[in-house]
């Protein structure tokens, strides 16, 4: 039996020499035995969480109470915006702004996102016309957008896994056209755009706080602007458009955040930048090893920019690198380490939009197919990411052999 070793993190390593390891997928002994996971929510203390919420709790309050307000008061000020309006998820978010903002024509949005990005264009009354993206930012392609402008009502951009999309840049291609800009800010509370916290780009960002997300609420999303009408226009909408009459002045929705989601983010909240600093150190840390690994390129993030790097993303040039992503993956998953393929199919592509169009977006099938997310998360230990780089070396190193392997 092969002995092993523990990180700090708790998990397992192999200690096989790695100059003589071979893929788990070949044969080889797995890297990580007890495996490796994508991502441990950074929850807060139970307790901490249970002192916020006990007055809400004794006074009956469980949704949309003071605990919800002071979320929304901390989370406008790390922002730097007038106004953050707690939602139940992002998703939600979006869904309310788009029905506020009552476009007139279809939304621009980059096929290489979330679905949630599109589903919330459909659910407020249009339809999403796909952009492609950058092979190397990811983000939205704003030259392609600029080509698909004719009679679009809005512009939905991106940010890509937590780093900035060049806002401006979209920004300006909405005031060329007369239309709104608005971001889907999911992975990105806490990036900086040359020193500018994200969050008071266009009329509004949207940020989630789900368990793969930096700051956790368990479910949850936040609305950020500086419009004061916008604010209010999406407080009302998420009380089903009723302001406390029963006379609904529009057709909203239950978008409420509830005081237990609110209580697990300010929780969460406390000392935030530093984590989030923590995830940064440990992208530069991957960064740095994989430099070395021929056919692996990283997200490019502008150097002014700071990321969250809410997913740490690959891509794979199979030509260099010697396997495709997929076959990467497969190898990765035998030595015990849990990746995910964001966003593959690209929206595009899924069954639920089969009734548009059809667009050439070949930019961002490309994409699609070459990359995958590591793990990252604070429990990560340095020796585990360099394990992950190694493996990946180790996969390379013998790429002739799982090639074969895949062909039979």
């Amino acid at each position: 039996m092969v002995p092993s070793s523990s990180t700090k993190a708790g998990t397992t390593l192999s200690s096989e020499p790695s100059a003589d390891r071979r893929p788990a997928l070949l044969g080889g002994t797995p890297a990580f035995p007890g495996g490796l996971p994508f991502v441990r929510p950074p929850l807060p203390p139970l307790a901490d969480v249970m002192a916020l919420l006990q007055p809400s709790w004794d006074r009956g309050i469980l949704t949309n109470g003071p605990l919800a307000r002071r979320l929304e008061d901390e989370v406008a000020d790390l922002l730097g915006v007038r106004h953050a309006v707690a939602v139940s998820s992002c998703t939600a978010g979006l869904m309310l702004l788009f029905r506020v903002l009552d476009v007139d024509g279809p939304v621009l949005v980059p096929s290489f996102t979330f679905s949630a990005s599109a589903h919330a264009v459909v659910w407020a009354g249009t339809n999403p016309r796909f952009v492609e993206c950058d092979p190397t930012t990811f983000q939205i392609d704003v030259d392609d957008a600029a080509a698909r402008l004719d009679g679009a009502g809005a512009i939905l951009a991106t940010h890509v896994f937590g780093a900035p999309c060049r806002p401006e840049a979209v920004e300006a291609l909405g005031r060329r056209a007369g239309i709104p800009v608005a971001f889907d800010a999911a992975h990105a509370l806490g990036a900086d755009r040359r020193g500018r916290r994200v969050g008071g780009f266009g009329v509004a960002e949207v940020f989630s706080l789900t368990p793969t997300k930096p700051l956790v609420a368990g479910e949850g999303g936040i609305v950020a602007t500086d419009d004061d009408g916008l604010a209010d226009a999406i407080r009302l909408a998420r009380e089903y458009g009723n302001p406390g009459d029963y006379d609904t002045r529009m057709v909203g929705l239950n978008g409420r955040m509830s005081e237990l989601h609110a209580a697990t983010a300010v929780a969460g909240l406390d000392g935030y930048d530093a984590r989030l600093d923590t995830r940064r150190r440990m992208a530069e840390r991957y960064c740095a090893a994989l430099a070395g690994v021929p056919g692996i390129s990283v997200q490019e993030v502008d150097p002014d920019d700071a990321s969250t790097w809410k997913d740490f993303t690959i891509a794979v040039d199979q030509a260099v690198f010697g396997v495709d992503r997929d076959t990467l993956r497969r190898a990765l998953t035998a030595d015990g380490v849990d990746t995910r393929c964001y966003f593959d199919p690209p929206v595009h592509r899924q069954q639920s939009y089969a009734h548009l169009p059809p667009v050439d977006l070949p930019v961002t099938d490309d994409t699609a197919g070459r990359v995958v997310s590591l793990p990252l998360y604070a429990a990560l230990a340095d020796a585990e990411i360099d394990q992950v780089v190694e493996l990946l070396t180790t996969i390379h190193r013998h790429a002739e052999e799982l090639r074969a392997a895949a062909a039979a």
